[in-house]
């Protein structure tokens, strides 16, 4: 079972138990180069807890549902392939996917769209298309679901703008609700996101502007045209110097990445609280200087108490990105489980971050110095997460160093750590300098199959057992943490139930 605090295995982070090549016998067409990627993975969100996780992974032509199950054996391949949808649209070349459900039947639906500007949702029991939506003047790089409502999709496309879709019966003749676009971006987009409510939506692309929009109350009749939102609450092309392809809430702050840069930031919208009654469309910014690069409705007027729209906190060090850019981090953050951030760069390389640790160690170290003053009694225990380097300690040193006097303290035991320790526990958890780039609390290493291995997605499980990567060569990376039964039951029927090939061992 997952821990909770202070349990075994409160610290873990996933490794990696198997890799996987999705054969593709999609034809080429003729002249084109052979160009063999998955570039999206998203696990079901809507089976009962201890469900075997149902997940997703689209590449071009192809979708595969697949399934994980827990396997003593961790040799063994847990990725049971339940069915492969094929999309023989000639113009299809697809890139993302999100799930719904039927509003009818609660079926899952799995909603895919790429270069053809499509929205097409598939039945996955049946493998059918049930529904093509259509209202984009360019290709669709990412979707996403709501979290407050299965049946609100917003998608983002190269037309500039982020549509946002309901697949309401009531909306069957309309399905675009809402529009997000005219003075928003200017370039293609290539990343939305919704905040944990369902409220507000984060975009991105090309033109390094990301946007904060406040969604306006979405019909619950039919429309004839869909609500058109010219400006963003919040606007900004001054966190990031480049094309910006991932965005993500984590709560009220965001984690953004962008090509040629190396890190993922972690910042905050000065003002911005979802807590807060919602900005009406009319409270955006309507001002266009392209002199000022970043716009808020949350902080219209800076003061010496309040200097900046928006606040860099921390940046996270993801070597090895070189030129590439659609590489998509994935936060898992789910209450009383520990956040953990994943990520995979261009040279076969999955980099986590726990962000639970920043504070225990933090903590941690406080407690270290109020014990060397002699202001508690016992020395703190260290968290299991802090590994302590061999080393000639050092005679003196800033953090930690000496016990209090044995004799003020009965059975007074003396905390030091060597240098080494210290600094690199600090490039690890250290978060009080916000230009500092956090290294990784742990790097798993793929062996390059036949090239390296380049990460286009991230997809955690919703109880956080497994953690998919998705990218190149078709390959699919499975790590596990923790290890548990799971059940059989899934949407598509008891497990075996349907045939289906098996993926070939990879690296």
């Amino acid at each position: 079972m997952s821990p909770s605090n202070g349990e075994p295995g409160e610290w873990d982070i996933p490794k990696l138990r198997y890799s996987a090549v999705l054969q593709d016998d999609w034809e080429l067409p003729p002249g084109e180069q052979p160009s063999f990627e998955i570039f999206d993975v998203k696990f079901y969100p809507y089976n009962p807890p201890g469900t075997a996780p149902l997940f997703a992974a689209a590449s071009k032509k192809h979708v595969v549902i697949a399934r994980l199950n827990e396997n003593p054996d961790q040799s063994k391949n847990p990725c049971e392939i339940l069915k492969i949808i094929r999309d023989d649209d000639e113009s299809a070349c697809n890139c993302c996917c999100c799930w719904t459900k039927c509003p009818e039947t609660e079926r899952p639906w799995l909603c895919v769209a790429g270069a053809d500007a499509k929205v097409k949702i598939y039945d996955v029991v049946e493998g059918k298309l049930v529904k093509t939506l259509v209202g984009h003047g360019g290709g669709i790089n990412d979707l996403a679901t709501s979290p407050g409502n299965p049946y609100i999709i917003a998608s983002a496309s190269e037309d500039t703008t982020v549509r946002i879709w309901s697949l309401a019966t009531v909306h069957v003749e309309q399905s675009c609700v809402c529009l997000l676009g005219g003075e928003g971006h200017s370039w293609d987009l290539l990343s939305v996101a919704f905040h944990s409510t369902g409220q507000h939506v984060i975009s991105a692309g090309h033109d390094q502007v990301i946007n904060l929009w406040t969604l306006p109350e979405l019909p619950t009749g039919h429309v004839d045209i869909p609500i058109v939102i010219h400006y963003p609450q919040f606007s900004t092309s001054e966190v990031h110097n480049n094309l910006v392809d991932c965005v993500a809430f984590f709560g009220d702050l965001i984690l953004s990445r962008a090509c040629h840069e190396d890190i993922i930031v972690l910042w905050r919208v000065e003002g911005f609280c979802s807590d807060d009654p919602p900005l009406l469309p009319s409270q955006a910014p309507t001002t266009y200087d392209p002199s000022k690069k970043t716009r808020s409705a949350f902080c219209p007027t800076l003061s010496e108490a309040q200097p900046a729209y928006f606040t860099r906190l921390l940046q996270f060090h993801t070597p090895d990105c070189m030129s590439q850019f659609y590489l998509r981090f994935n936060v898992y953050h789910v209450p009383n489980k520990h956040p953990i951030l994943a990520f995979c760069n261009a040279k076969s390389k999955i980099l986590f971050w726990d962000i639970a640790r920043f504070g225990a160690y933090e903590r941690y170290m406080a407690d270290v110095k109020a014990f060397q003053a002699g202001k508690r009694m016992t020395p703190p225990e260290k968290p299991s997460f802090l590994q302590v380097k061999k080393g000639k300690k050092p005679e003196s040193s800033a953090v930690v160093s000496a016990s209090p006097d044995p004799q003020s303290i009965p059975n007074a035991t003396a905390v030091s750590y060597n240098q080494v320790t210290l600094s690199e526990w600090a490039e690890m958890y250290d978060t009080t300098n916000s230009h500092g780039m956090i290294k990784p609390h742990r790097t798993v290493a793929v062996a390059d199959y036949p090239v390296s291995f380049v990460g286009r997605q991230v997809a955690w499980s919703t109880e956080g057992e497994w953690c998919l990567v998705v990218g190149n060569n078709n390959m699919i990376l499975i790590c596990q943490r923790w290890g548990r039964d799971t059940k059989g039951s899934t949407p598509f029927g008891r497990k075996g139930s349907t045939p289906a090939p098996t993926p070939s061992s990879g690296a």
